[in-house]
């Protein structure tokens, strides 16, 4: 099948059906920038100063002004269901209680959530208390993912975290006893981290048998203090090898890898992230987010204002927070779907391209037939998806689609 498709000039998409659509909440603060972090993150003020819940950022002004933008996507999305919700950072962990109560009331006054939907708020362990988390159940959240790293403090201290490893370990208890589902997020290939301790930190994750584990290699991104004083890493063997001996851990212990750095016991699927892989819609909100939203005939992105006092002086001022609102260029289309489908072990099937780009397979011929030859993409014509070689090699085979 993949043989037969021939290349076709690219027009305007038209979208018979909208996808799935997910609301994202930036919160933009945290209590310590970690040297490896690129997010829209910033660290909040000494907790003395000008802060009615001690942590040196303004909560109500910034919750009234999150409740402000979701009101400016409305008019986009009236009527449409939201699935899931994300409420990412930063540490949004860093609400209180009553702040993330009213900000979540506020959100289900605004808009249809799907009975059941998908709350995920991520966490950091050191900021972890018993009686917070069990108010933030209450208030709706049923999903946490905490930011373990590791679990051994030389490696946390290396990587800039707040937490010990016996945080950690506490971190975890008290959200298995309160939430429905718990991720842990690991990383390997750290700062002279050998195959021995890449082992001990997995397995001390698999012991408290979470339904879902993000397990992902330590890279210095552009912009970060590791970028500027680069730790020493293993070199790549050693990455391999760390990870080789991992995922066979995590599958023996019935785990499946489904995403590139996601692995989940059966049905424990992250519901948000599963729509941005399947190219779906998604509203964000909040200082420096994303937003991606289809209309019939077109595909539109969305950027806000970054730093969190101009995003609120913009809301205040003017109700807008936005720095960029465009039209996603139908030649563009193929590449971003690409790049989230074949993220997925599983891949997607061969007409989901067409439900969420509007345009017909063929547009992609070259890139198919291309990546098939070399091995990278499975040959089963009614499916888009990586071999094992092409996961292993997906920045190649995502650019054959640019």
């Amino acid at each position: 099948m993949l043989n037969s498709l021939k290349p076709a000039l690219i027009g305007q998409p038209q979208l018979k059906a909208l996808p799935p659509l997910s609301l994202y909440i930036h919160f933009p603060w945290c209590e310590k920038k970690c040297p490896y972090c690129d997010f829209n993150s910033h660290q909040v003020k000494d907790r003395s100063e000008n802060s009615k819940n001690g942590q040196g950022f303004d909560e109500a002004r910034y919750i009234n002004a999150l409740i402000a933008d979701l009101e400016t996507e409305l008019p986009r999305t009236w009527g449409r269901q939201v699935h899931s919700i994300f409420i990412g950072g930063g540490t949004p962990s860093l609400l209180s209680p009553e702040g993330m109560d009213y900000l979540l009331s506020a959100v289900r006054a605004r808009v249809n959530l799907e009975p059941n939907c998908e709350i995920t708020m991520e966490a950091n362990p050191g900021s972890v208390e018993a009686e917070k988390f069990a108010a933030f159940a209450k208030s709706g959240i049923n999903r946490v993912s905490l930011g373990i790293q590791s679990f051994q403090d030389a490696q946390l201290k290396a990587l800039g975290r707040i937490h010990n490893g016996n945080e950690a370990k506490r971190a975890i208890e008290i959200a298995l006893q309160h939430f429905k589902s718990v991720n842990l997020d690991l990383m390997y290939g750290l700062p002279n981290q050998s195959l021995e301790a890449a082992k001990a930190d997995i397995e001390t994750a698999l012991s408290f048998k979470t339904p879902h584990l993000s397990f992902y290699n330590l890279t210095l991104e552009p912009n970060t203090y590791f970028a500027n004083f680069p730790p020493k890493l293993p070199n790549e063997d050693e990455i391999d090898a760390i990870f080789e001996q991992n995922l066979a851990l995590l599958e023996a212990a019935g785990y499946r890898r489904y995403e590139v750095s996601a692995y989940a016991k059966k049905d424990q699927e992250c519901k948000h992230n599963l729509n941005y892989w399947r190219f779906g819609d998604y509203i964000g909100i909040g200082a420096g987010a994303h937003g991606k939203v289809s209309l019939p005939d077109k595909i539109t992105r969305q950027v806000r204002e970054r730093h969190p006092e101009t995003y609120m002086q913009a809301m205040e001022s003017k109700g807008n927070a936005l720095i960029e609102s465009k039209e996603i260029d139908a030649k563009d289309l193929p590449f971003e779907f690409m790049l989230n489908a074949l993220r997925l072990t599983d891949g997607v099937d061969t007409v989901t391209f067409g439900e969420r780009t509007g345009l017909p397979l063929n547009v992609v011929a070259k890139g198919l037939d291309e990546a098939s030859k070399k091995g990278l993409l499975d040959s089963n014509p009614n499916k888009l998806k990586a071999t094992e070689q092409g996961l292993r090699y997906l920045n190649n085979l995502q650019e054959m689609f640019l």
